[in-house]
């Protein structure tokens, strides 16, 4: 015996299992990171704020914002999950992250600690490693991106994260 089923059962069906894909994609985006988590309260020890990874990926940074809070370009591609998740136990007041390749041309975002606030770098002064250097850095988590100008580029980096006076 064939059962019909409206339509408007099947759209709401529909609907429901593509809202929750969506609502699980991104609880797993924001809670997994391709090479790790880094938690710092302030004070912390130079060695405890350094990471490391490797870049690669073809997911263009600038689908996260074309320009972050302070009006930089974000650039770059890398991959689609985060490479790292930062989490600031405390406020900082100021923050340096930098990505150091040994000299090669790499890009950063950083997305957090909600959705809306995104900081965007690219070159350090001569150094084509990409840095952001900014203040009102508020507890919370942040998804963290490290990014190459090339498609598919893999390179091995070290991210350092200071607290700055």
């Amino acid at each position: 015996m064939k059962r019909n089923c409206p339509l408007s059962t099947i759209a709401t069906s529909t609907w429901f299992l593509a809202a929750f894909a969506v609502f699980a994609s991104n609880s797993v985006l924001a809670d997994t990171a391709n090479f790790g988590r880094l938690a710092l309260s302030p004070g912390f020890e130079s060695a405890k704020g350094t990471i490391t990874g490797y870049t690669g990926g073809s997911y263009s940074l600038s689908a996260i914002s074309n320009r972050d809070r302070n009006r930089n370009v974000c650039i770059g591609y890398g991959d689609p999950k985060p490479d790292h998740i930062l989490v600031l136990e405390k406020d900082f007041s100021r923050l340096k992250i930098q990505v150091d390749t040994g000299g090669g041309d790499t890009t950063i975002v950083i997305q957090g600690p909600d959705n809306s606030i995104v900081r965007c770098g690219d070159d350090t002064g001569r150094n084509k490693d990409a840095s952001i250097t900014d203040n009102s850095w508020k507890a919370g988590t942040y998804r963290v991106w490290v990014g190459t100008f090339k498609p598919g580029e893999k390179r091995n980096y070290r991210l350092m994260i200071q607290e700055q006076s």
